[in-house]
């Protein structure tokens, strides 16, 4: 169907609405978010007696929030995890599984992500990957073909090297003795022993999911750029990257791939590193990736009209982030319009980007608790309120 006869649609034909959210951070998960809108839609429709046909698909980016995207989009279950934190304490994580229990999907985030290490002063130099260890041994216990591993929201800036720890890699200094977890100690790094590396994780699948495309070194690089979101103050951050650095050249004296430069090595402190170097990894652009485990290229495609959204609409959205892939997946035929916490883009940025419209569920002057208090009634009344209008065209 070309713009032109999407444009000239009769009111009494069907409405084919695609309803792709982002979570609301901190206030509705993608599928709570997917439900306000699809009953909102809904609702007006009835009111102006438009048959309508609605497909809900609850998105993500590859960071937090995809694990949950994923499990509602296959009506699973997640599976908990006993492991530790970024800092080395206990904590119970989650591990998602397809419904033929062939793919699996980890978050860096469940294990090593900021959030959970917000209760103490930050340790940048020691913070590790290690507690995705357990989460990556139980998808390889469970014969999963195909491990995706997302990478927002860590707290960490070790390489990976923790993660590879946990698999059965050991991290040597020059006088053999094995480096403490954390980025401070790659600087002293000489050697890695991979003789007692889990055979399994060579034979899955490696899909790795990022949203930023900084190398893993210098001025753009994952210390400098990402470290001080993480509590590395600057002489801190020149020690992560010379650790980094370290690591880079370990890793390629031992396997002879130069990866480096390559854009996406710098997200969640390098963790794609250490596993790209020994294993076969591809990384996927988050949106991406979430698009082609859920086919929504497909139901993007059919749509006349969809509805996206996600907690705040401002530049970033347009880069890398669900918004962004909808506006992509889409196509220029498809309209399309969104529902946000907050709209911090310009008309002109609107039209410059490809959307038709954006909409604030903050109807009134209101506090941030309140909003995320009440976010999934206000997001279907914003709905509403923008399918009626839709349809009065």
């Amino acid at each position: 169907m070309t713009s032109e006869q999407k444009m000239i649609r009769a009111d009494h034909d069907l409405l084919r609405v695609a309803i792709v959210p982002d979570s609301f951070k901190g206030s509705a998960r993608a599928s709570e978010v997917a439900q306000a809108l699809a009953q909102g839609v809904s609702k007006a429709a009835k009111s102006r007696n438009q048959q309508i046909e609605i497909t809900a698909l609850p998105f993500a980016d590859g960071g937090e929030g995809t694990l949950e995207a994923l499990i509602d989009a296959w009506g699973t279950e997640a599976i908990t995890v006993e492991t530790t934190d970024a800092l080395g304490r206990p904590v119970t994580s989650r591990l998602g599984l397809s419904k033929d229990q062939k793919i699996a999907v980890v978050e860096a985030a469940e294990a090593a992500g900021l959030p959970q290490v917000s209760d103490v002063p930050r340790k940048p130099l020691d913070a590790s990957t290690a507690g995705l260890g357990p989460l990556v041994l139980r998808a390889l216990d469970l014969g999963v073909q195909q491990i995706i591993l997302c990478l927002g929201g860590s707290a960490t800036t070790d390489g990976g090297t923790g993660l590879l720890s946990a698999l059965g890699a050991t991290f040597l200094d020059e006088h053999g003795e094995e480096l403490p977890p954390g980025g401070g100690a790659l600087e002293k790094l000489a050697k890695i022993d991979v003789s007692n590396l889990d055979p399994r994780a060579a034979k899955v699948q490696w899909q790795i999911a990022c949203d930023v495309t900084n190398p893993l070194l210098g001025d753009q690089g994952a210390a400098a750029v990402f470290g001080p979101q993480k509590g590395a103050l600057a002489q801190q951050v020149q020690v992560l990257d010379r650790g980094l650095a370290t690591l880079a050249q370990v890793l390629e004296a031992d396997t002879g791939r130069t990866l480096k430069e390559q854009p996406g090595m710098g997200a969640a402190g390098g963790l794609a590193i250490c596993l790209a170097s020994y294993f076969q990894v591809e990384l996927t652009p988050g949106w991406e990736l979430v698009a082609q485990v859920l086919d929504a290229h497909r139901i993007l495609g059919a749509a006349d009209l969809v509805l996206t959204g996600e907690g705040r609409l401002d530049s970033q959205s347009l880069n890398g982030k669900v918004v962004c892939g909808v506006l992509q997946a889409a196509g220029e035929a498809t309209e399309v319009i969104v529902v946000a916490g907050s709209v911090a883009l310009s008309d002109q940025e609107l039209d410059q980007a490809g959307i038709l419209a954006a909409y604030s569920i903050a109807s009134e002057p209101a506090s941030l608790e309140q909003l995320s208090d009440q976010a999934p009634e206000l997001i279907e009344r914003t709905a509403f309120s923008v399918m009626r209008t839709y349809l009065r065209r």
